[in-house]
């Protein structure tokens, strides 16, 4: 099998190393020239904050180019391979591989197995680098480009159910059982109608639930309000519905958002956006192998017959169509109108059949 889709050991080394060649140098176009027009609209809130000069605006760059990276990636791909199968076609070389025997499948084979080594090389790229730069620049652009506090542990304005009761906590720190909690406001709450507002200054977890101090009790029905010491409330709360109340799916890596999954699952809490977030951590780095699949069109046809900007034209509609069809899955997907999985892998999956019937039906 192998040797039938590579037949010439030099000619798939030959495709092979041209097309990275022009993907990676679209990539560095892209990334240079997005890159150039995020720091212009962001320079100004980065030196808003006081002290801030060339230091902190390298520092933002750094952060941020991993992130350009990473989306604009598979449209580097879908670009370079654009540019080189037109090239080829241009040059007659496309019909000097076909004079020789090879089929459209046989001069894609190279580029396809190129393509899924910049798959797996994006993929890593994600989680090694993508998912920790995206969790330090969130976690620097909430302190407004300051100093980021050293808990980075610490959340706000919480919400928790417990049964019909509303639980909120406007700071949460810590995490497990060394839970804090600090300005609490709970609603006691009977069916449809609010039966008395619980406020608290803290909290802690105990052995019998969270252990509320300094507590004001305003009876809702009566109109009157009452101080009290302490009390417990929330038996059945787990910490983790405090401290993973909110999820950032591009700041975590696969297992580490696969775990929180897994925490929030059990605390009864959805979880269907995150699983598509998770799924689509595979799926759009291998968004990458599609990419010689649907440009393909570019490749093939006479040259002379003045078609060739079409066919380019048609394969980079093909690629973005996809892009459209991803996001569209994604944003159904969180919405709960399509299953998690469904929603990452169905654009990949379509585009697949649909570039395979293209290059069958017109050269095979």
């Amino acid at each position: 099998m192998l040797l039938n889709f590579f037949p010439s050991r030099s000619l798939a080394l030959y495709l092979g190393k041209t097309f990275l060649w022009r993907c990676f140098a679209m990539l560095a176009m892209l990334v240079l020239v997005l890159q150039m027009l995020d720091l212009l609209s962001e320079a100004g809130a980065v030196l808003a904050y006081p002290g801030n000069g060339d230091g902190e605006l390298w520092r933002y760059v750094s952060l941020r180019t991993p992130q350009i990276i990473s989306r604009f990636l598979p449209f580097s791909v879908l670009l370079g391979t654009l540019i080189m199968l037109a090239t080829l076609n241009a040059n007659s070389e496309v019909v000097a591989m076909k004079s020789g025997g090879l089929s459209a499948h046989q001069i894609l084979a190279p580029l396809m197995l190129a393509s899924l080594g910049v798959a797996v090389i994006s993929f890593v790229f994600n989680e090694r680098v993508v998912a920790r730069a995206t969790a330090t620049l969130s976690a620097w652009e909430d302190a407004k480009f300051g100093p980021i506090p050293g808990n980075r542990g610490i959340k706000s304005n919480i919400w928790v159910r417990d049964g019909e009761d509303l639980i909120r906590a406007a700071t949460v720190t810590g995490s497990g059982r060394n839970v804090r909690l600090q300005n609490i406001d709970v609603y006691d709450r009977h069916g449809d109608r609010l039966i008395s507002v619980i406020s608290a200054k803290q909290g802690h977890l105990t052995a019998d639930g969270w252990r509320l101090e300094q507590v004001r009790v305003f009876d809702v029905t009566r109109g009157t309000s009452r101080d009290v010491a302490s009390m417990t409330i929330g038996k059945d709360i787990r910490p983790d519905q405090f401290t993973l109340s909110s999820v950032d799916a591009d700041g975590l890596s696969f297992v580490e958002l696969r775990e929180a999954i897994g925490i929030l699952r059990e605390s009864g809490r959805p979880v269907a956006s995150l699983e598509g977030a998770l799924w689509h951590k595979i799926t759009g780095p291998l968004s990458a192998l599609l990419m010689p699949l649907l440009g393909s069109v570019a490749a093939f046809g006479i040259a002379r017959s003045g078609k060739l900007f079409v066919r380019a034209v048609i394969g980079m509609a093909l690629g973005f169509a996809f892009f459209v069809a991803d996001n569209f899955a994604l944003s159904m997907g969180n919405l709960g109108v399509y299953p998690p999985i469904l929603a990452a892998w169905a654009p990949f999956l379509l585009f697949l059949l649909v570039g395979e019937a293209v290059l069958i039906t017109t050269e095979e």
